[in-house]
């Protein structure tokens, strides 16, 4: 079991916390504040705990050095427009000026740190600069799920030298993600889209073993339907088919019971169209591709749906960013909303998806990362919360 902030000491404590503000930013402001609000129930808590939170994130891919445009500047202002208090941007985020500006803190207040791929010591999970963003704090918290699944300094490395824990968000992803593999509420469906399966091998091979039934939609559909023998005209596909053939020869010889899309909507090129034409899956033909899953396969995977006790989504049914090919996405969506399922969405394009829609309040979870996510439904180990498993309650 990994250690959560809650069995810890933080009264009065400068907490190191770690987030994921890897916010999109537009103009110099921030674009869309979801991460941020996902982090407001620890830092709330931390707040009212009277500790000095100095708050770190990496944005973006600078490469290891400083770049105004990644600058966390714009993504402390919105966080001080949030909670209606003042909260302070760091030069950098380690040095002389960092430590004296933490050194002035009193209790309750926010310093936000620079963007920590500045450095390129961050992603190398170097030790030294680890201690020194450890000095900096009494404690650390790791609230980054998203970035759980890098072995960085920041996520890693300094957990290792201070008392640490996992913040609220992490803890809540941890929960529900886990629950999701250890105690499924049956029967599980798992729906599996995006463009790759080589994306998806793991989760595949894992959920295959635990889920009763799995849906595939997306790009990779048209992989399996031509390892079937069936002719996909130009729709996506998969070069290395003799690993594909693998795969799916171990989904199907697993518990799981493996559906197939049995029709699709068409086009002749990947752009939205006005009208939309729907062909079986095995007669597309050889000057359209496949962009969406068709009416009866959405008709077919939306009763599943209704009839499940679990529902884990990761990944798009189609092109759903254009008309007419979000539909078979938005279909899927409003059929998890609608059922009485404990239902996971992965992140990534799946929780965007759902957030467009407005739907996001009819998920039992949200997941806020998409590679974090897709690990652990793998039955893979995290590093960022193998390290918040070794620490003794402080």
């Amino acid at each position: 079991m990994f250690n959560s902030m809650r069995n810890m000491d933080v009264a009065g404590k400068t907490v190191l916390v770690r987030v994921d503000f890897n916010c999109p930013l537009k103009d110099g402001e921030v674009a869309d504040d979801n991460r941020i609000q996902a982090a407001l129930p620890t830092i709330k808590y931390l707040v009212e705990k009277d500790a000095k939170l100095v708050l770190m994130s990496h944005l973006g891919r600078p490469k290891g050095e400083p770049d105004p445009k990644l600058s966390l500047a714009p993504v402390a202002k919105k966080l001080g427009e949030i909670l209606g208090r003042e909260v302070k941007m760091a030069p950098d985020c380690v040095g002389v000026e960092v430590k004296n500006l933490v050194a002035s803190m009193g209790s309750g207040d926010i310093v936000v740190l620079e963007n920590l791929r500045f450095h390129p010591e961050e992603k190398k999970d170097n030790e030294e600069f680890a201690k020194q963003l450890a000095e900096l704090a009494d404690v650390y918290v790791n609230d980054a799920f998203g970035a759980a699944h890098r072995a960085h300094a920041s996520t890693h490395a300094v957990a290792k030298l201070l008392p640490a824990g996992a913040g609220l968000l992490m803890e809540r992803e941890l929960q529900e993600l886990g629950r999701l593999l250890d105690e499924p509420k049956r029967p599980f469906v798992a729906i599996l889209g995006g463009a790759k399966v080589t994306d998806k091998i793991g989760v595949l091979k894992n959920l295959s073993k635990i889920a009763d039934h799995i849906l595939i939609g997306g790009g990779m559909a048209f992989t399996f339907a031509k390892l079937q023998g069936h002719e996909i005209g130009k729709s996506l596909c998969e070069k290395d088919l003799e690993l594909c053939k693998e795969i799916w020869d171990e989904a199907n010889s697993n518990r799981a019971q493996v559906h197939m899309p049995v029709d699709v909507a068409i086009s002749p090129e990947f752009k939205a169209m006005d009208r939309r034409k729907e062909v079986d899956m095995d007669s597309i033909p050889s000057d359209q591709m496949g962009l969406d899953i068709g009416s009866k396969t959405i008709e077919e995977f939306s009763k599943i749906v209704a009839d499940a006790g679990t529902v884990c989504w990761n990944g798009p049914m189609g092109a759903f960013e254009m008309k007419p090919f979000d539909e078979g996405t938005l279909k899927v969506a409003q059929a998890i909303a609608a059922s009485n399922a404990m239902s996971v969405v992965g992140g990534g394009d799946s929780a965007a998806a759902i957030r467009q829609m407005g739907l996001d309040h009819e998920i039992t979870h949200v997941s806020t990362g998409g590679g974090a996510s897709l690990e652990l439904l793998e039955g893979k180990e995290l590093p960022g919360v193998a390290v918040l498993k070794s620490k003794a309650v402080s």
